[in-house]
């Protein structure tokens, strides 16, 4: 019984080193760059809330723009950040099950997450928002808010950007996980 706790608490926050393969030294580079860049818009984002509440409060002007701008912005860094979270391994995580394995069953766990789920869900998202894009695009669609903003197609096409940077992501490390698991046994 004493055995068993050991074992398991031994395991409890550990962090599996995944190696480098080719894939993820060409992809986790770019992924890091956009990640640390797209990072400044969340200071923009903060300086456009405040404007927008100075404007209101203050001086009693509610701007629309601003509004639309702030939402923009908040999807935008939202989206573009999404592969970097990934491939830095920074994403929400139910741990109930993957803290209590060791590193290889966390591998084995990881695998199959990338595989059945996540592969398959960016490519519904990709797949699904060209047609969603184009037809914005088409349409030449506006804001429907009075003073809203013109291009929609244009925060429409961060989702497809977005989950592009994700599939990216998945690749790279589905790359190093599969490289952990049949390359490099301990």
């Amino acid at each position: 019984m004493e055995e068993t706790r050991l074992s398991t608490a031994r395991f409890l926050g550990q962090i599996m080193e995944l190696p480098s393969t080719a894939i993820s030294r060409r992809i986790d580079p770019v992924l890091t760059w956009i990640g640390q860049s797209i990072s400044w818009i969340w200071l923009l984002l903060l300086i456009t809330i405040v404007c927008n509440v100075v404007l209101r409060y203050v001086f009693g002007e509610g701007r629309i723009e601003l509004e639309e701008i702030q939402w923009h912005l908040y999807s935008t860094g939202f989206l573009l950040g999404i592969g970097y979270t990934f491939q830095v391994d920074g994403h929400v995580r139910v741990d109930v099950v993957h803290e209590r394995l060791g590193p290889r069953w966390q591998a084995w766990l990881e695998l199959y997450g990338i595989l059945l789920c996540v592969l398959p869900f960016v490519a519904l998202i990709l797949i699904y928002s060209v047609p969603f894009i184009q037809t914005s695009f088409t349409l030449g669609e506006v804001s429907m808010s009075p003073g809203g903003l013109p291009f929609r197609w244009a925060i429409k096409s961060m989702l497809f950007i977005g989950f592009f940077l994700l599939l990216l992501a998945a690749i790279s490390r589905l790359s190093r996980v599969w490289a952990y698991l049949f390359r490099s046994w301990p």
